[in-house]
């Protein structure tokens, strides 16, 4: 297993700012992923913020884009969305296009149907097609908290789409759903291009990674298992239920202080990003 770095989603971050009483700015936000020991952020790339984030020595990994996958591909007008947002990213150097298979409805999700699936299957495969000059890799991001979507949305990649879209696996939205992200790395060890690593108690997210019923040793044996070459990308999540009494700067710089621990008693090189 190679890993290219450590990265981190930034929705953790901006929330747990607003959750602090600070208002999320940029700067105040790349500094403190810098200084927690991140190698890399995933954001939509635009110039400025492009900028701001090499200045404290921040590569972009990926970018994050959630659509309505469910619905016909015309309808999603990927012209105006996906292409302009993928287009940054690869000229930032970044590697994973990341998307987000959006709920039928956010504030109370309802069962998709086998067809929906089929159809965000296509809609993937589309995509990626679309991207491949810009040398991206589609990665269907999971985040359903029921079962039944959960494992919809899997089949959606592995069944439905073609076999260069790929899968990042959010362990804690997997394990809330009542799925086990380390059988999704074991049985499909070829589809697994991204993760998104946070733990969990039940439906509580941990403050790090490593508190929490989600065993983190186990499921880098696994990635290793499937020789993946990736990044390691967090996604702390601190709502209220939580109760976090660290920093998120302090919480990320000791889930990575946890992860560089067992990469390097498995002998796990990382690669020079700074």
């Amino acid at each position: 297993m190679n890993i290219k770095g450590f990265s981190s989603n930034m929705y953790g971050w901006t929330e747990r700012w607003k959750m602090d009483g600070k208002k999320p700015q940029w700067e105040e936000l790349f500094r403190a992923c810098a200084e927690a020991g991140l190698d890399a952020v995933e954001i939509d790339a635009v110039t400025e913020k492009l900028k701001l984030a090499r200045s404290f020595g921040l590569a972009v990994s990926a970018s994050y884009i959630g659509l309505p996958l469910h619905i016909p591909f015309n309808d999603l007008g990927v012209e105006q969305t996906v292409l302009p947002f993928a287009e940054r990213l690869a000229a930032a150097d970044g590697t994973d296009l990341l998307i987000n298979a959006d709920p039928i409805n956010w504030k109370n999700p309802v069962p998709k149907s086998e067809d929906h699936f089929k159809q965000q299957g296509e809609n993937l495969s589309r995509i990626s097609e679309l991207v491949a000059s810009l040398g991206l890799k589609v990665c269907l991001h999971n985040h359903a908290a029921d079962n039944h979507n959960a494992r919809g949305d899997l089949r959606s990649a592995i069944q439905y789409a073609d076999p260069h879209v790929g899968l990042c696996i959010d362990t804690g939205w997997a394990y809330v759903s009542g799925c086990n992200p380390i059988e999704w790395v074991t049985d499909y060890p070829d589809r697994v291009f991204a993760f998104h690593l946070r733990n969990q108690r039940g439906h509580v997210p941990s403050e790090d990674l490593l508190e929490g019923e989600i065993n983190f040793v186990s499921l880098l044996d696994s990635a290793a298992a499937a020789k993946y070459n990736g990044w390691l990308a967090l996604e702390l999540w601190h709502p209220q239920s939580t109760q976090p009494v660290r920093t998120m700067l302090e919480d990320v710089e000791h889930s990575l202080d946890y992860l560089r621990h067992i990469l390097h008693n498995r002998h796990v090189k990382l690669a020079d990003n700074k």
